[in-house]
């Protein structure tokens, strides 16, 4: 295991961390839910119009924002060959740089025209930033951007590549990262140690590329949280700490969109999307329902308010019941889309890949759009949301999207 790179002897600026009401500190959320709290967020914004705060970014990248405290982290990578990995710490309150880290790649750093290096979002335990690279390096930081150990995942795993690009993000559950590396060589799925770095478990995974993120289902008094690893063969959940597998559903999975969790239901984009209901201290799923005709595109589903949302290929957002996969009504927005929706305070949020956000109202008879915002720029990440504040990011600019306070 590679323990050591030489980073640029940037400067660190330490600032007390302060409590937040909540973090986001995975891709779609802490409990990769994509749903915040019920603090309003804006419905409307233009350039002088509830933005908090547009900072630059430095080369590209499709990662989405994590939250920590006061605290704002991005990845971006740079040069011809996107071999400079950066990893970026702004102040939540006023965009402020805090730290950067920079680093040089080890694997491979194609990717298709429109990915990046940088898109697997990064992941967070609270105390640690883990940010997973395409060219399969893992950096593990603290939140004053120290290095705490690093790993060129491609020593171990020369062939565990695709031509296009990896997207899959990790994902933290418990004291262990989850990381998913799938492609049509070498596929595996690892369990790594938060505080030393080291694998705790490795295990192969079919050989198809796959660009879906794993999922937590959360444990109850008698169940553990488990990790749940989508593929186009279906999904597996697997014991976090051990890789000990739970179940396995085979009917074959998306390998684009990703599973969503709500309570003890996933929904997994598999045969349009079926939904697995865990009873209480059961360990085997049994399968509640399954909608043909409810087929996300590139964006993960998501449950909010006892309903189940995406959109598909065509732009159009659905919502449907996730007690019997009914459809309750549907609405065009403008696309295409690469990001996922988020949801909080009564509305959802979606951006297309033009960089226009649309905010649908929810709680009528049907969603209504009631504004579409461009920011000018490609947008081709899953927002955040913390505290009623929007957080963006395109190539160029990280945005905070907040009202006036």
């Amino acid at each position: 295991m590679q323990r050591f790179i030489q980073t640029l002897g940037l400067a660190v600026v330490l600032v007390p961390t302060l409590v937040f009401a909540a973090d986001w500190r995975q891709f779609r959320g802490n409990d990769t839910t994509a749903v915040g709290d019920d603090t309003p967020i804006p419905t409307e914004w233009s350039a002088d119009k509830n933005v908090a705060w547009k900072v630059p970014l430095t080369g590209r990248g499709l990662s989405c924002p994590i939250i920590i405290g006061d605290r704002v982290f991005v990845t971006c990578c740079s040069g011809y060959r996107q071999d400079r990995l950066h990893v970026i710490c702004f102040a939540a309150k006023d965009g402020k740089t805090l730290w950067e880290r920079q680093f040089w790649a080890t694997g491979r750093t194609g990717s298709h025209p429109k990915m990046s290096n940088a898109s697997s979002t990064p992941a967070s335990d609270g105390k640690h930033i883990f940010a997973l690279f395409s060219s399969n390096d893992l950096v593990c930081l603290d939140l004053d951007g120290n290095l705490e150990w690093f790993r060129g995942l491609m020593v171990d795993f020369p062939n565990a590549s695709n031509s296009l690009g990896m997207s899959s993000s990790p994902i933290v559950v418990g004291d262990t990262l989850v990381t998913q590396i799938e492609n049509d060589s070498q596929s595996l799925a690892v369990g790594i140690d938060v505080a030393t770095g080291e694998s705790r478990w490795t295990k192969e995974r079919p050989k198809r590329a796959n660009w879906t993120s794993p999922a937590v289902l959360r444990g109850t008094k008698s169940a553990d949280d488990l990790a749940l690893l989508q593929s186009s063969a279906g999904m597996t959940a697997v014991n976090p700490r051990t890789g000990a597998v739970v179940f396995n559903y085979d009917n074959g999975a998306s390998t684009i969109p990703s599973s969503t969790v709500n309570g003890r239901t996933v929904f997994i984009p598999s045969r349009g999307i079926t939904a697995l209901q865990f009873a209480e201290g059961s360990a085997n799923p049994e399968i509640l329902w399954r909608g043909e005709r409810l087929n996300p595109g590139t964006g993960t589903p998501i449950v909010y308010q006892d309903s189940l949302y995406f959109v598909n290929n065509a732009g159009v957002l659905f919502c449907a019941d996730p007690k019997n996969g009914d459809i309750k009504w549907q609405v065009r927005l403008e696309g295409p889309f690469s990001s996922s929706l988020v949801a909080a305070a009564g509305h959802l949020v979606a951006f297309n890949e033009k960089g226009v956000g649309q905010v649908v109202k929810l709680g009528g008879e049907k969603g209504e759009i009631v504004s579409k915002n461009d920011l000018g720029e490609t947008i081709l990440c899953t927002p955040a949301i913390v505290d009623g504040a929007i957080y963006v990011r395109s190539d160029e600019h990280l945005w905070k999207l907040a009202l006036p306070q």
